[in-house]
């Protein structure tokens, strides 16, 4: 639940259009739910900005759905974003809710009930290879659903400067960038010595042997000589996503 369903709540309360039974009704669940093997934050938005992310992987199609469902209550008007799904979680979101969409190359899933723009500026989404797409993919539907402007920048990396340099004007119109690489990953570096705004990195586990899954490009994030460089862990596209939204939003 928002700061404007419990301000709603309240305001048709005062005007009787709902009883205090009703009101009650709504607020039993504050601040969470216990469903047994689940305990819903309902406070999360009000306390956060955004309601619970739903990580699906290790979760049950079943259990997904009974989740999402306790999470879109009638009188809330969050968006909803579940990780890490497949197909079948999806059919079964869907069964909640026909609005569900799914991100297939991300494995995420939005149900979007608001559209308003809550970010300052626009979140730039970069991407070094086309094998760091799903991650990039993550990020820019994390940042989407929470109420931002996000634009990409794809098959851009250090092996060909030329690509990346194409897209200037980008660059430089972003508010905050989430770049994504694997292999050395070097292109956070790069890309935040181009701009004056917060560079999050992103280390995939795209690479041969040596990358380690990921550990090589993550080292070589933490070791950036840009000092407007922050990294988040391998292969966390929405972790980069969420906190691209957190700063957007200040």
């Amino acid at each position: 639940m928002e700061r404007r369903d419990i301000q709603k709540l309240l305001e048709d309360v005062r005007s009787r259009k709902l009883p205090v039974a009703g009101a009650l009704e709504q607020l039993r669940h504050l601040p969470y739910e216990d469903l047994g093997f689940a305990k819903l934050d309902h406070h999360r938005g009000l306390r956060q900005g955004f309601a619970e992310v739903i990580y699906a992987r290790g979760k049950t199609p079943a259990q997904v759905a009974v989740i999402a469902r306790g999470l879109l209550r009638p009188r809330t008007h969050h968006n909803l974003l579940v990780t890490r799904a497949n197909a079948a979680v999806f059919r079964a979101v869907r069964r909640v809710n026909r609005a569900a969409e799914f991100h297939a190359l991300s494995g995420a899933i939005t149900i979007r009930r608001n559209r308003e723009i809550v970010g300052k500026g626009t979140i730039l989404i970069v991407a070094a290879g086309t094998s760091d797409i799903p991650v990039a993919e993550e990020a820019a539907v994390t940042a989407g659903i929470m109420g931002n402007t996000v634009d990409t920048v794809y098959d851009v990396g250090v092996a060909g400067l030329h690509r990346l340099l194409h897209h200037r004007e980008n660059l430089a119109a972003a508010r905050v960038i989430v770049c994504v690489a694997g292999m050395e990953g070097a292109l956070p570096s790069v890309v935040a010595g181009l701009v004056s705004v917060p560079v999050i990195a992103v280390p995939t586990s795209v690479g041969y042997g040596a990358s380690f899954g990921g550990v090589a490009a993550l080292l070589g994030m933490l070791n950036s000589c840009a000092s407007n460089v922050s990294v988040v862990n391998i292969d966390n596209g929405f972790g980069a996503g969420y906190v691209a939204s957190t700063v957007n939003r200040l």
